[in-house]
């Protein structure tokens, strides 16, 4: 009986360790590869056309093996006719070195771009992020309220397996060449020509002597070029001498070059678009979507106390072009004199 024991252990062990075996040699190995339980939250794009727009957090990506591969086909407009636009590469400035907002001249920020060729929409080949490209003329591209077009959005993996995401929509609003404005998404008129300042403190008026709140703001482009211009009109429209803001930081109002001053206007020399990028500089408001722009000037108030008036604005510039922003007093002039 114990040698029959032994050996029933001996076989029992030896079974056991073949199973292992078995196990180890013959189970599936773990295989990359693309899970079908990924999802497009969002199956509608709609960019702003004439800058560069980057539209994110598209995808989950299930128990899908990473990197992924993303590619753009079949685009074509909502008929389902050919898109040539669309398909299509265009010159457009790309970022090859780190904009600072510290650059002191416009060669030195013209030589951190490089001229690059896309097609006007893309998706980032590995993340699944979309983006706009901005072009110096989109007017052939189709808008809103058009149905304009329909694509598909090929997903795959380097370890295999494909999906695709079919009939997405593309459907653009039209540019909105300056901010803020009072553009009609759908046609591109203004309902309103002009805005107002993002900000006016301790602005009296010279005949009237009390606060001013109704001040407009005009934002024009003049012609091709790289100028970026500021105007004061008072009530009869007549101009005002920017040295009447005595206080102003002109050399760093904005980032430009080149500062011209008259009696009509001060001037610099800018790169576009502005900002240049959409990051905190010395230059923007606090999130670094806007350029931020403050025009000071102080005088003794009644009884002799000390106010700084404050006119400010925070703007932003997505074409090339000499533009002029013109802040026009309605009601009443500033009160630039003592008392």
């Amino acid at each position: 009986m114990q040698f029959k024991f032994i050996i029933s252990f001996f076989i029992t062990a030896a079974l056991i360790y073949g199973l292992v075996g078995c196990e180890k040699n013959y189970l599936p190995e773990d295989r990359e590869s693309l899970s079908y339980d990924m999802t497009i939250s969002n199956n509608v794009f709609n960019p702003l056309l004439g800058r560069n727009y980057l539209m994110d957090g598209n995808f989950s990506v299930g128990n899908s093996s990473q990197p992924l591969n993303f590619e753009i086909v079949n685009m074509r407009n909502f008929d389902g006719e050919a898109a040539p636009e669309l398909d299509s590469a265009y010159a457009v400035k790309v970022w090859k070195e780190a904009y600072t907002g510290e650059e002191t001249s416009i060669e030195e920020i013209e030589n951190k771009r490089v001229i690059e060729y896309h097609r006007p929409f893309e998706v980032l080949p590995h993340a699944g992020i979309f983006e706009m490209w901005s072009s110096s003329n989109s007017s052939f591209i189709k808008t809103l309220p058009d149905s304009c077009y329909l694509f598909d959005l090929k997903v795959s993996s380097d370890a295999g397996g494909t999906m695709y995401f079919r009939d997405l929509k593309l459907q653009p609003y039209r540019e909105q060449d300056y901010e803020p404005n009072n553009f009609n998404q759908y046609t591109g008129n203004q309902t309103v020509p002009y805005s107002y300042p993002s900000r006016a403190s301790l602005i009296f008026g010279d005949s009237t002597n009390t606060l001013l709140s109704n001040i407009q703001v005009t934002i024009h482009r003049n012609g091709d070029g790289n100028k970026l211009s500021f105007k004061f009109l008072d009530k009869n429209g007549q101009t005002i001498d920017p040295s009447n803001f005595a206080e102003t930081d002109w050399v760093h109002l904005v980032h430009g070059f080149n500062m011209q001053m008259n009696s009509d206007s001060v001037s610099y020399d800018v790169a576009y678009p502005i900002p240049l990028s959409e990051m905190k500089t010395n230059y923007t408001n606090n999130d670094g979507t806007k350029a931020a722009v403050n025009f000071y000037y102080s005088r003794k108030a009644f009884g002799g106390m000390r106010v700084t008036a404050d006119l400010g604005l925070d703007f932003a510039i997505h074409k090339e072009g000499n533009w002029t922003i013109t802040f026009q007093f309605v009601t009443d002039n500033p009160k630039f004199s003592d008392n």
